[in-house]
């Protein structure tokens, strides 16, 4: 498995670096990153279809967050710079049979919020399936404590299976106050009180990147690192 750790000097540049990795993936190995991206704002597609959208981006960079068009996922989430992020691009049967490998993508959302349930409780969080009521990013695979603190979404092409997320590790209520115009203009219901974060559940912080890391990373040995420079 590669591993990658760091991020690049803007969030444009940092985006192209996990789109480079997925691109990069082997037959034989996957690739993980995990990292805090910068203070930003991610819309998915859903969100640039909607009449309100140049609204919901200008409610964003008036509160001082970039502006980013993902890939993965359904609505806005909010990154404070302190947010966890992380990417974990694995081989499908396609790369090597030609054969489509949907089928795979409840065991891939199993297994990684598995992984990240056990990271949360490695750093003093006891993360349930399952999210409030008009939560960010609502969606079927988040785990909540004291409010949703995950969201998961996977990405499937012929060749590979790209299974994302985040976890709010503080600035509960920061994240409330941007995404509350964010989402009015958008016209989807939202509740700032439904943002939880590792801080506001009692755990520590500072431990979910190595968490996560060794929790995604498994049993696989770790073949590459990679150190991406914030420059």
């Amino acid at each position: 498995m590669r591993l990658l750790r760091g991020r690049a000097g803007d969030h444009e540049r940092d985006y192209e670096h996990t789109r480079e990795m997925v691109t990069r993936v082997a037959d034989d190995e996957s690739a993980l990153r995990v990292w805090t991206p910068h203070r930003q704002v991610a819309f998915g597609r859903r969100d640039r279809r909607a009449e309100g959208y140049d609204r919901a981006r200008e409610a964003a960079t008036d509160r001082g967050y970039a502006v980013l068009e993902r890939e993965v996922g359904g609505r806005a989430v909010a990154y404070t710079g302190s947010t966890v992020a992380f990417a974990l691009a694995e081989p499908t049967t396609g790369a090597r049979t030609g054969i489509d490998d949907r089928e795979g993508i409840g065991e891939r959302y199993d297994r990684v919020s598995g992984a990240v349930q056990r990271a949360l409780d490695a750093v003093g969080v006891d993360g349930r399936e399952g999210e409030p009521p008009d939560s960010f990013c609502p969606g079927a695979h988040s785990l909540q404590a004291d409010g949703k603190l995950v969201g998961i979404a996977q990405r499937v092409r012929q060749d590979v299976a790209l299974t994302a997320g985040i976890v709010v590790v503080r600035d509960h209520v920061a994240i409330g106050d941007v995404l509350a115009p964010v989402y009015g203009a958008l016209d989807v219901p939202f509740d700032p009180d439904s943002v939880g974060s590792v801080r506001r559940a009692g755990g520590d912080p500072a431990g979910v990147v190595d968490a996560l890391e060794t929790e995604l990373v498994g049993s696989r040995t770790v073949t590459v690192r990679e150190d991406i420079r914030d420059t």
